[in-house]
């Protein structure tokens, strides 16, 4: 039977990583994990479970999930966060690849996101597949700090299995806030990396659009209140990012 390595990246996931890693058991041969120095029980319910954890301080998605994969002992890697879970019908089609030999490089899957209990067909948030599964050999993480992604050394195109990954994204509309709040941090860096000059206006016009995108061009408003309230965030986070980004600026210059 193939084996499998398993990757998560954690911070203060005391709440659901226990979750998370009893999806994994019979599919991960080893589960690694890279904590960013949790305050919380997260370390010492990994290592329970038979984890094998590292600390290292967070410096962008891209390279802290590059960093567990470096980890790794087999050559195929499957990559998780602490607060999704392997479905049934997922659960199930990996177990049948590791009986099998792996035909492909790589492999995507669908993401479910839930959004404070409340699963989001729209906004942009389904079926939003992930390449999660690939041999590290021919591949590996960009170092983007967000919407980081699997890349691959030569022309291939990862194969869709069936089943979905369960991302539980909030528990409350404050969490989300909060976490949208840190990708906004982030995104505004990479604007000012790239050079960008967000000026007085555009920030407020790239608000507009990411609302006007989420809600009524990605279908938002078919998911009620849970679609409203996701595209609002979506208005200042952008709005937030792209500020932080001209203040930098502004403050550089």
């Amino acid at each position: 039977m193939n084996k499998i390595s398993a990757t998560i990246i954690t911070f203060n996931e005391e709440a659901r990583i226990a979750r998370c890693i009893d999806s994994l058991r019979d599919i991960a041969d080893e589960i690694i994990v890279v904590d960013s120095f949790s305050t919380d029980s997260t370390v010492q319910i990994c290592e329970a479970l038979g984890c094998a954890v590292t600390k290292r301080a967070m410096k962008g998605y891209g390279a802290q999930r590059q960093y567990a994969t470096s980890l790794t002992s087999f050559n195929y890697v499957l990559s998780i966060d602490a607060d999704e879970v392997l479905s049934p019908a997922l659960r199930a089609s990996l177990l049948n690849l590791k009986k099998s030999d792996f035909k492909h490089r790589g492999y995507s899957f669908a993401r479910l996101n839930f959004y404070c209990g409340t699963p989001v067909k729209h906004c942009g948030w389904y079926p939003d597949y992930q390449v999660r599964l690939f041999d590290k050999r021919y591949a590996n993480w960009n170092l983007d700090d967000v919407e980081e992604r699997v890349i691959f050394r030569d022309n291939v195109t990862p194969v869709r299995i069936d089943g979905d990954i369960l991302h539980y994204r909030c528990d409350s509309e404050e969490e989300f806030c909060e976490t949208e709040n840190k990708h906004a941090a982030l995104l505004a860096r990479n604007l000012v990396h790239s050079g960008v000059n967000p000026g007085r206006i555009r920030p407020y016009i790239q608000g507009v659009r990411s609302f006007l995108k989420c809600y009524l061009l990605q279908g938002g408003a078919l998911d009620g209140i849970a679609g409203s309230s996701i595209s609002r965030q979506r208005y200042k986070s952008t709005l937030l990012a792209w500020k932080a980004a001209a203040k930098a600026l502004e403050k550089n210059n």
